[in-house]
């Protein structure tokens, strides 16, 4: 590869970067092809894309970007790298990861290295799930929202179901009064 195509292909992946609020980066290293397409397809039907780029290059992206990405430089830019992609969802690769993993119990790869969840870093397995359980935005305002309305349908409804009472209790107290 030349020195122009590498500058096109970090260009490339700064904007991706850019443009993408949850990436994983996860280590295939050891997977056989027919594994790691395996890997893709599942990939592919959750809307996830998944590249496998060079560290180094991964790296000078992450350079042109305004996170500080540093803490990636010890230990998540090693090895074999392969980037998951999630423009909406930023649980999904880490479920893509599971998911793929429940097929066989003596699966260990793909091995989450570390992500970025809208510039969170989180360096290491031990977080794929915690971040497998992490709901989208859509969820936690649906659970806002909900929140919010529940006491006021608990008023409403607590109204209804008494309005026999009251309208009894109205017409006792009416009845009383005229003897």
């Amino acid at each position: 590869m030349t020195r122009e195509e590498k500058g096109v292909l970090i260009e490339s992946l700064t904007e991706k970067l850019k443009n993408t609020p949850y990436f994983y980066i996860a280590d295939t290293s050891g997977m056989t092809v027919r594994e790691i397409n395996d890997f893709r397809r599942i990939c592919f039907k959750k809307g996830l894309e998944y590249r496998i780029v060079k560290n180094t290059l991964i790296k000078k992206a992450l350079q042109n970007l305004d996170t500080d990405y540093s803490p990636f430089d010890k230990s998540v830019l090693k090895g074999a790298s392969g980037i998951l992609f999630s423009t909406e969802i930023g649980n999904a690769p880490a479920k893509a990861i599971k998911e793929y993993r429940k097929k066989d119990k003596n699966l260990t790869k793909p091995l989450l290295k570390g992500a970025s969840i809208d510039t969170g870093l989180y360096i290491g397995e031990e977080y794929l799930d915690t971040l497998s359980e992490l709901k989208s935005k859509d969820e936690l305002l649906g659970e806002i929202i909900s929140l919010l309305q529940s006491p006021a349908k608990n008023v409403i409804s607590a109204l209804q179901s008494g309005k026999h009472k009251l309208a009894g209790i109205i017409k006792t107290l009416s009845e009383k009064e005229e003897k």
